[in-house]
């Protein structure tokens, strides 16, 4: 084999080899890019629209174009390459437009992941990859349908220049007969074409379904209008009222600002207080609904207390009456009570010292010893015989006990602090002897009186 017939095929097996990377990669549909979330977006047209310019989504780039190209329809595909992993994935009501970026014509496309459902509505299935063998294979892929191209303003503009003003007829009046064949698709390219258009086919078709609704609605309108219009005095006064506290609240904006910045606090600190709110809530409700059994009860009970207040108003005047009087008595009393609080601070070191001296005396038993001293000492002065014990003292109780300045009439008694004559001296003497004498026996255990 020649040097240069070798040369040939090596050379035929690098192309072959080539061939087979390249049909690989295009064998892949475009989803050789591991790790890419990509966006399959068809328009009716993108003109102006090119790769690198921004994604956004609510204002907020999000990815960029990543590629163009035209499908078997003549419309526009545009790739997205959506970098944000916070908007991903697409739903399946997911929307994209393309929007003017700046004033010398650049493009960029806003996309809407899903919409917005209200209540307790699931939110829409994923968008699904397009399947292997098919355009795009890989890529999420959102239908015309669900696209919009607005006609731009410079386009707009353009119409009133010459020669695109001239223009303009001819193509309405020449390509009329061909759009007239086209009428649905035409038709449907002008409402995507206008977001306007297709947004109040929208509210058309909501208010519709609603219709029945709506006329309750204008009903019950006339039957709530009716009074507010007889309140119409009332209204305007409410809405002036209004105004004046509208100018108020912004004379205070920043005492606002700083009560609003200190809200998110407050609520964090209330979560746990309207917890417990809760469960007292919870644990109450038993009690409320046996309160809510016993309603005639209680309202017969506050009935009733009608003729009891009424009856009870003597009372509570006699009540400020003494109260009254109590203005003035107590104020009197005031000086009485300084003095008293006084004399308690000064018996203060007293009333301790003998607080001290009686516990004392209690825990070392002084008042068990004074109990045996008076017990063993009434044994000790009381007599004792062969019958038993006897008492040696008495308290003479006769008519001389009481004493008198002078002499009584009636009395048994001779002791007198009176002068009197000697034979009464005598006779008192002599009696007072024989009592002494009998006293002092009895005391001495004569045992006899």
């Amino acid at each position: 084999m020649s040097a240069k017939l070798r040369r040939r095929i090596v050379a035929g097996l690098a192309v072959f080899v080539a061939a087979v990377c390249v049909g690989a990669a295009l064998g892949a549909g475009g989803n050789d890019d591991q790790g890419k979330y990509l966006v399959r977006a068809v328009f009716d047209n993108a003109s102006f629209v090119i790769p690198g310019e921004d994604v956004k989504v609510a204002g907020v780039v999000v990815g960029s174009i990543d590629s163009l190209s035209v499908d078997d329809h003549n419309r526009a595909v545009v790739v997205l390459r959506i970098d944000d992993p916070a908007f991903k994935p697409f739903h399946k009501d997911a929307t994209c437009r393309i929007g003017l970026q700046s004033l010398i014509g650049e493009q960029f496309v806003e996309c809407d992941p899903t919409q917005v459902r209200g209540g307790d509505q699931a939110p829409a299935p994923t968008l699904p990859a397009i399947k292997r063998g098919q355009p795009g294979a890989g890529q999420h892929l959102v239908p015309v349908s669900q696209t919009e191209t607005p006609v731009g303003v410079d386009l707009l503009n353009d119409i009133m220049r010459v020669p695109q003003q001239q223009r303009l007829p001819l193509i309405i009046n020449e390509l009329g007969a061909g759009l007239s064949g086209n009428g649905q698709a035409l038709n449907a390219a002008i409402k995507r074409a206008s977001p306007v258009l297709k947004q109040a086919d929208q509210l058309v078709a909501t208010l519709a379904s609603q219709n029945k609704m709506l006329g309750r609605l204008v009903d019950q309108s006339d039957a709530i209008l009716a009074p507010m219009a007889k309140r119409r005095k009332d209204i305007g006064a409410f809405v002036k009222q209004a105004g004046g506290a509208a100018t108020a609240t912004a004379k205070q904006g920043d005492a606002l600002e700083a009560s609003f910045a200190r809200f998110p606090a407050f609520l964090k600190q209330l979560g746990p207080a309207v917890d417990r709110l809760g469960a007292f809530a919870d644990q109450a409700t038993p009690a409320i609904q046996n309160l809510s059994s016993e309603a005639a009860s209680v309202n017969a009970s506050v009935a009733r207390l009608g003729p009891l207040a009424q009856k009870a108003l003597p009372t509570f005047k006699s009540l400020g009456k003494v109260a009254d009087e109590g203005r003035t008595v107590f104020p009197k009393l005031k000086p009485h009570a300084d003095q008293i609080n006084a004399l308690a601070t000064a018996l203060q070191p007293a009333a301790r010292d003998l607080a001290a001296l009686s516990t004392s005396f209690d825990n070392s038993g002084g008042i068990e010893a004074l109990l045996r001293l008076f017990y063993f000492y009434t044994g000790a002065v009381n007599g004792e015989d062969a019958s038993g014990h006897y008492t040696r003292a008495s308290v003479v109780v006769n008519p001389c006990i009481d004493r008198y300045a002078g002499p009584k009439s009636g009395s048994l008694c001779q002791a007198e602090f009176v002068k009197s004559t000697d034979a009464a001296s005598s006779d008192t003497s002599t009696a007072r002897a024989n009592a002494s004498s009998t006293l002092l026996g009895y005391l001495l255990g004569d045992g006899k009186k």
